[in-house]
């Protein structure tokens, strides 16, 4: 398990890359579904599916998030 879940985020899996997410701390750029809206699609559920991606488009679009509601971890 992840410390991230310990840390309040959520946990997305995938096959190779697992995404966690943290609601409390989300500040609403939207970065994440400008970013890839086949991962991040708030009118799904759920929302985040990282198998709809490349692991490096996931880390890239990750890398965006400004307030670091975003965390993944490579398998």
């Amino acid at each position: 398990m992840s410390n991230w879940i310990e840390k309040g985020y959520r946990e997305y899996r995938g096959e190779k890359i697992d995404v966690y997410f943290n609601t409390a701390i989300c500040e609403h750029a939207a970065e994440c579904v400008k970013g890839d809206p086949a991962v991040f699609d708030t009118s799904r559920k759920p929302w985040i599916v990282p198998d709809n991606a490349t692991p490096e488009k996931v880390q890239e679009v990750i890398h965006r998030c400004p307030s670091g509601a975003l965390k993944y971890q490579l398998k």
